[in-house]
């Protein structure tokens, strides 16, 4: 399944039975990284306004609102956080916040999130590459924890590192694991896709295996320590100003 496959107007009716109002919503996962199986998931992450009287008042409104269930035959997981939630995760250098903001698999959006876009790339930073870090290390233990182990966590491994590398060496965002090995040429890559999205008879990986793929996760992770050295991206966010000028105006002018 790819972009042009997913029926966006089964994803729409979940967005129109939000509580709150949207700045956008996208979707996010095994979708956007570019290697969904038949029976995966969609998750679907974006921005809410809470109005001003349940910021203000004593009954406050649900700054992040999950739910999931199975709609229209897809199983759909959504998540969406208060703008100021998600605008302080921004300041944060939180990577995963920012593949959802700019992810090209929009299902709703708003001129305040193409806003929210521009503003976001000013927030970018070397630091950045720390999430990135702490993420593969952790998809690294779930890879690890499992006897035999399986694909899956293997491939978000190497996503979020070569995410991470992408970012460090071109201050942008790419989340797609074969767009970024069109540049990064792992030639195992495509081989592991091609196991996750055969099913679970070839979603795991043989013992022998594990030496090579490990030599791979620590030679990424110093590629990725050294690039954040070398980056010329900035040190701190540029963005802080602009993104309260925006949770401003969008507070007041919706009442």
């Amino acid at each position: 399944m790819n972009a042009q496959t997913i029926d966006y107007s089964k994803l729409q009716k979940q967005v129109d039975a939000h509580p709150y109002p949207l700045l956008f919503a996208t979707i996010s996962g095994a979708h956007l990284y570019g290697f969904p199986s038949a029976d995966s998931d969609f998750d679907l992450r974006g921005v809410h306004l809470l109005p001003l009287e349940e910021v203000v008042g004593l009954d406050s409104g649900e700054e992040t609102v999950e739910r999931e269930g199975i709609h229209d035959g897809l199983e759909i997981d959504l998540v969406t956080h208060d703008a100021k939630k998600f605008f302080g995760l921004i300041l944060k250098k939180n990577g995963y916040v920012l593949e959802q903001l700019l992810s090209p698999l929009v299902v709703f959006t708003t001129p305040e999130h193409e806003e929210l876009q521009a503003i976001a790339k000013n927030c970018i930073t070397r630091h950045h590459a720390h999430h990135y870090l702490g993420f593969a290390a952790t998809q690294w233990k779930l890879f690890r924890k499992e006897e035999p182990p399986k694909v899956k966590p293997l491939l978000y491994v190497y996503r979020v590192l070569l995410t991470g590398l992408h970012l460090m060496r071109t201050g942008e965002v790419e989340a797609n694991l074969l767009r970024l090995n069109e540049t990064a040429k792992l030639a195992y890559i495509d081989e592991l896709v091609e196991r996750k999205l055969s099913g679970a008879e070839k979603g795991r990986l043989d013992a022998a295996n594990l030496g090579f793929y490990e030599q791979e996760y620590e030679r990424l992770v110093k590629e990725l320590e050294i690039a954040m050295e070398q980056s010329t991206l900035p040190e701190q966010p540029a963005g802080k100003a602009a993104l309260n000028e925006l949770l401003v105006r969008l507070r007041t002018s919706r009442e």
